[in-house]
């Protein structure tokens, strides 16, 4: 197996300092790193803590242009072989910060990028929000999600079971990033998708005079 160094992008949208969020992060990309070196590879990781982005962040929403950090940001993903991603939950949902900064992003940007999902809360009731949440939303950009996701309430810091899934998703991870899948995708089948730019379809020109548009503003036919 010839030896390699991954690129390993973390994302932390943890509100406080310091956070939870940012030490399930740290856990489990520590896990990717001894996997990875078990096998003979190196990771370099880089860190993107979305607090600091919040402002570039809201900027970009109504504005669909990004900042200097935030376009630093991107190009770390962009240039990533795996991420990791942990994000706090309020009241069912992942935090607003957290799911802001995956919409600003362009869609095509994570195509075939392996990422493990994890998040923490104040509670177990919010354990199901990874898988039923965080998994339909990094669906929708098309990435490769581990088997295995993460989630960590103030009870499960001393389980060994938490430390058991962090090795299994560091395992999983590290297989994803040796298969390289998302670059083949970009050889082989990159331009068989249909881009969209900034995430948001192209301006299209519409014929307000159109049949269809006269009905859609009350009129009629006559």
């Amino acid at each position: 197996m010839t030896s390699r160094t991954f690129k390993l992008a973390v994302v932390s949208a943890g509100a406080s300092d310091p956070s939870s969020t940012r030490l399930l992060a740290d856990r489990i990309a520590t896990g990717v790193s001894r996997r990875a070196g078990q096998r003979g590879h190196q990771v370099a990781v880089t860190v993107i803590e979305l607090r600091p982005l919040a402002a570039e962040i809201a900027t970009a929403i109504t504005s669909q242009l990004l900042g200097p950090k935030l376009t630093e940001a991107a190009e770390t993903l962009a240039a990533a072989d795996g991420i990791v991603v942990s994000a706090p939950v309020y009241k069912a949902g992942p935090s607003g910060l957290f799911t802001s900064f995956f919409q600003v992003l362009d869609n095509d940007l994570l195509i075939a990028k392996p990422v493990v999902l994890a998040a923490t809360a104040g509670t177990s009731r919010h354990a199901l929000v990874v898988d039923e949440q965080l998994r339909g939303l990094f669906a929708f950009l098309r990435t490769l999600t581990a088997p295995t996701s993460l989630f960590a309430a103030p009870e499960d810091w001393g389980d060994p079971a938490l430390t058991q899934r962090i090795d299994r998703a560091g395992v999983e991870l590290v297989l994803l990033m040796e298969a390289d899948l998302a670059g083949a995708v970009r050889e082989e089948s990159w331009g068989s998708y249909s881009h969209q730019l900034g995430g948001h379809t192209p301006d299209v020109e519409i014929d307000l005079d159109s049949d269809l548009m006269r009905l859609a503003a009350g009129g009629s036919l006559g």
